[in-house]
């Protein structure tokens, strides 16, 4: 049996694990490919700061209240019925690129390429997110600037 993750594939069977990298098989280049490039928070909050990117926090209200978002993120909630609208919207021109930011990646992961798909782009991932994940220690662990959300 296998299984594909996001960052890579687990074989399984009769009691044995393998963890096989995902470039093995190409899957990260092709991922990568088709939605756009990933950045570390470092790198997001250095375009963010010198206007190179606009960045959108997709968690929902209650995550924006607990943690505060990410100094010069525009939060949009990802369940909004009109997010892909809301994002174009927010953009400064349709050639700005978009980072998008969740708690751990795997919902900038999966918006990333929505947003591909419908044809907005370039769209960059933030697969540490606000909490960290497997790709690093994420926006607060690394003491990077949050502004308060009290909406």
């Amino acid at each position: 049996m296998a299984l594909l993750s996001r960052r890579g594939m687990i074989f399984g069977g009769l009691g044995t694990l393998t963890l096989v990298s995902a470039s093995a098989y190409g899957v990260s280049t092709m991922l990568a490919t088709a939605a756009g490039q990933e950045m570390t928070p470092p790198e997001v909050l250095d375009a963010v700061t010198e206007d190179r990117v606009l960045l959108v926090d997709i968690r929902r209200p209650d995550e924006w209240r607990k943690t505060g978002i990410a100094k010069g993120a525009i939060p949009i909630d990802m369940r909004r019925d009109d997010f892909a609208t809301a994002v174009l919207a927010a953009r400064a021109s349709a050639a700005q690129p978009v980072a998008l930011i969740c708690a751990r990646g795997v919902r900038s992961r999966r918006m990333t390429v929505l947003l591909d798909e419908a044809g907005i782009a370039p769209i960059i991932d933030g697969p540490e997110g606000m909490l960290g994940s497997f790709a690093g220690p994420g926006w607060l662990k690394r003491d990077l600037p949050v502004v308060a959300w009290n909406a």
